[in-house]
């Protein structure tokens, strides 16, 4: 079932994305040389990477494009659906802060997300974790205080 579900949030996501960059080029058709040939186009497909989600881990592939303008006409695409750096999802990374004040320690975070988000999750390593920790704490979890984008209350 669970191989179900991401399969087809790989099929929506990657559908969404290739809406976004058709939308995207769509808007710059009518940039074109001299010769008539278009100035922004579709030019292949990034590299694969794996997002982890809430579901396990969904590989992503997103269409390249390649604006022929000169330097400082030229725009770069940035998709607002899946930003360039993406690795985990938000709540992927909420559910830290979550875990954390449970008491689950440091060491045992990996184990914990492999049991929640699937055995084969990357990048949820022991010092991921802390990083992520010290990111939405600033380093110290102080009673009666909000933890930052999940609106939970530390109350110990």
């Amino acid at each position: 079932m669970t191989e179900i579900l991401r399969e087809g949030a790989r099929k929506l996501l990657g559908e969404m994305i290739q809406q976004e960059v058709e939308d995207w080029l769509a808007e710059r058709a009518h940039l074109r040389d001299e010769q008539g040939h278009r100035q922004v186009v579709r030019n292949g497909y990034l590299p694969e990477r794996e997002i982890v989600t809430g579901l396990g881990p969904i590989t992503v592939r997103q269409p390249r494009v390649r604006d022929r303008r000169p330097g400082d006409r030229a725009e770069p695409f940035s998709s607002k659906i899946l930003p360039p750096y993406l690795r985990k999802t938000k709540s992927v990374e909420e559910l830290i802060p979550w875990l954390y004040l449970k008491g689950i320690s440091t060491g045992d975070f990996s184990e914990a997300l492999k049991a929640l988000v699937g055995p084969d999750c990357p990048g949820l390593s022991a010092t991921t974790v802390t990083r992520l920790k010290g990111i939405s704490g600033k380093g110290s979890f102080k009673s009666g205080t909000s933890i930052p984008s999940t609106g939970l209350l530390r109350t110990y």
